[in-house]
């Protein structure tokens, strides 16, 4: 007869309940609600910022456009402009010509660059 000499406290002692599989999906429900939740909530209040400015834009009169704009700087004028074009995605009753007013006006002010600026943006509004 064989002697037992491979001693069980050299073997780790595993917690087989920790690995039940109901609180695996769980946590993995938990993390995925977590992690998914926020690009949903930015999402939303991006487009609701996008369309409060499009109203705001639109509000102007075609004589403070220009005031308007020669009151940013470099980096407002470029986020002027990626309101400008979002607004162009989505046109509504009679945005596209206030747009073009304050694209002008824009262009005039920032250069082509801010296009260039604006168009490889990775961030967008």
């Amino acid at each position: 007869m064989s002697k037992n000499t491979v001693s069980s406290a050299r073997f780790r002692k595993v917690d087989v309940d920790e690995y039940d599989e109901n609180k695996i999906l769980h946590l993995i429900d938990i993390i995925e609600t977590n992690i998914l939740s926020f690009p949903i909530l930015s999402i939303v209040t991006m487009d609701r910022a996008g369309s409060i400015v499009l109203k705001v834009l639109i509000s102007f009169k075609a004589n403070d456009i220009e005031k308007a704009v020669q009151s940013l700087d470099k980096n407002g004028v470029d986020l002027l402009m990626k309101y400008i074009y979002k607004g162009f995605e989505s046109p509504s009753d009679n945005s596209s010509a206030v747009l073009l007013q304050w694209h002008e006006k824009a262009l005039a002010a920032g250069g082509v660059g801010s296009i260039v600026r604006v168009l490889t943006a990775r961030k967008t509004v």
